[in-house]
């Protein structure tokens, strides 16, 4: 199983935080060393202030349950630091606090312009809110950060330094704490924000598909996603591009909507395309199984990949829960022969698609074999025209060119 997990591919364009739900997941399988997996935790976690989660890992490595010296050392540092920037945007949130219930929250425009005439906010201020959110990010206290990289969004210009950090920080926090509808709001603006930023060509592809594997994330866990990922994917070419450039993994997900997606069947023609296209670069059970049936039309082929893409599928972190989905493919088949009109049937008992060959008419029968007649008759002209021009070769070269 371990030659389809694509969770290092996947991490490599994640955030830290956002990786650790990822490794968890793997802990619970049997794909790698438990014990390797907790180890790698560990040393990420330590690039964080986590401290809590930190703690954690050691007592699961068996490391002891007392907090080293070290590492409650990191904690006192840790709450001062935080103590400190909390201190330092203080009178801001009291004011934003008493205008929580005014119209003046409802826009961002209006909200500055009372900011900066009632109360002499300056936008410099700003950072240190945006160090707060971030600080609070790193400790793992998602919620809050939410709370200030909402404020940054309401106050902060597009132009500011911060705004993608603060775009991209919100999305991550979103997801962490699953709210897949906020989640979703944030994706859809910071996806505007990169298409219509001024990035060169080399970073616009970097920013699209690092966007791409976090979208992953809240497409298969908000109720609209299976329609929007194929959206995004597969009928939007800049992200289509960045999939075939840098990821063609990915494929295993748009495969996976497509698949268990009712209402974008058309899709499906459109897929394999990319799929036959990519398929020297990314192959797995579930592409290949789209290959067996709408490709090759070797059905027994696809129904013995249907047990390897079960299989993939329970042991990959963001299509798990649409295995049960998934498994409904054997009405695919079903549909598939109906459609093409093809002698085949299922047998539910055996669990295998039974081929047919239905009888030809005789009218059918004589024009097969006036075909067959006449292509042997062309196959013995040629062969008779080669043999003559080799015959008044003079020079004794050999004829290849009469073969090509």
């Amino acid at each position: 199983m371990a030659q389809f997990d694509l969770t290092s591919r996947n991490c490599q364009f994640l955030d830290r935080h956002l990786t650790f739900p990822l490794l968890e997941f793997l802990c619970d399988k049997n794909i790698y060393s438990k014990e390797v997996l907790l180890e790698y935790i560990l040393d990420t976690v330590g690039k964080t202030n986590m401290i809590d989660y930190t703690m954690d890992t050691r007592k699961r490595l068996n490391l002891g349950e007392q907090m080293p010296e070290e590492l409650a050392q990191r904690r006192a540092k840790v709450l001062t630091k935080l103590k400190e920037l909390q201190n330092e945007i203080a009178p801001l949130m009291k004011i934003v606090e008493d205008l929580k219930n005014t119209d003046s929250m409802k826009d961002s425009k209006t909200l500055l312009n009372v900011l900066q005439k009632e109360f002499n906010f300056k936008i410099e201020m700003l950072d240190s809110v945006y160090k707060l959110a971030k600080y609070l990010y790193e400790c793992g206290n998602y919620v809050d950060s939410i709370s200030y990289l909402y404020f940054c969004l309401l106050v902060m210009q597009p132009t500011d330094k911060n705004y993608l950090n603060v775009l991209w920080g919100k999305l991550a926090a979103e997801i962490l704490t699953l709210n897949w509808s906020s989640a979703l709001e944030d994706l859809n603006r910071l996806r505007e924000y990169i298409d219509n930023s001024n990035f060169t060509n080399v970073q616009a592809l970097q920013q699209r598909t690092w966007l791409i594997h976090w979208s992953v994330l809240v497409f298969f866990n908000h109720a609209k996603g299976r329609d929007l990922i194929i959206d995004m994917f597969l009928y939007k070419p800049l992200y289509l591009n960045a999939i075939q450039t840098m990821c063609p993994h990915i494929l295993r997900y748009l495969a996976t909507a497509v698949i268990i997606n009712r209402t974008h069947r058309n899709a499906l023609k459109d897929l394999i395309k990319v799929i036959q296209q990519e398929s020297y670069t990314y192959r797995d059970p579930i592409t290949e199984f789209l290959e067996h049936l709408y490709v090759n039309f070797d059905f027994e082929s696809a129904r013995m990949k249907l047990h390897e893409c079960q299989t993939v599928i329970i042991n990959d972190f963001f299509i798990i829960g649409c295995l049960a989905e998934f498994d409904e493919a054997e009405c695919w088949i079903v549909n598939l022969i109906r459609n093409a009109r093809l002698d085949a049937k299922i047998d539910s008992k055996l669990g295998h698609v039974v081929m047919g060959t239905p009888p030809l008419s005789p009218y059918q029968q004589l024009v097969e074999k006036i075909d067959s007649l006449c292509v042997r008759s062309e196959t013995l002209t040629g062969l008779v025209e080669r043999k003559y021009r080799a015959k008044n070769n003079d020079s004794g070269d050999n004829n290849w060119k009469y073969y090509s």
